[in-house]
């Protein structure tokens, strides 16, 4: 059985820091691109970064300079280290996991950030 579980969200003051997991078991985890998403209210999910097998990294340009994305590949876990946070980074985050040689999907429940004063 597949599961993505997330930890690590909560409320922050703006400016503040958070650092995001996700475990994940049931998956080749090494074979799998895994991603970052968030859906705010009133928005469509959107790409908030994502981070290849080989460690090749990808993010969305409203958060480059202030998240940082890493995986531990023996513990089957992925980060997203969030500084600097503001009241827009507020959301519901997901984890997704991609197989990279097909179209495989998984995502995570979900977990609530928000960056209020």
């Amino acid at each position: 059985q597949v599961q993505l579980v997330e930890s690590g969200g909560g409320l922050v003051q703006p400016g503040g820091s958070l650092r995001l997991s996700c475990k994940t078991s049931g998956i080749n985890f090494s074979a799998f691109t895994m991603g970052w998403y968030r859906q705010g209210p009133g928005n469509q999910r959107e790409q908030v970064a994502n981070i290849g097998g080989s460690g090749h990294t990808f993010y969305t340009d409203s958060v480059k300079g202030r998240f940082a994305i890493s995986r531990d590949n023996a513990e089957n876990t992925v980060y997203l280290q969030m500084d600097n946070l503001k009241p827009e980074d507020t959301a519901v985050y997901f984890c997704k996991a991609r197989r990279t040689y097909d179209t495989e999907t998984y995502w995570g429940q979900g977990i609530q950030v928000t960056v209020s004063s």
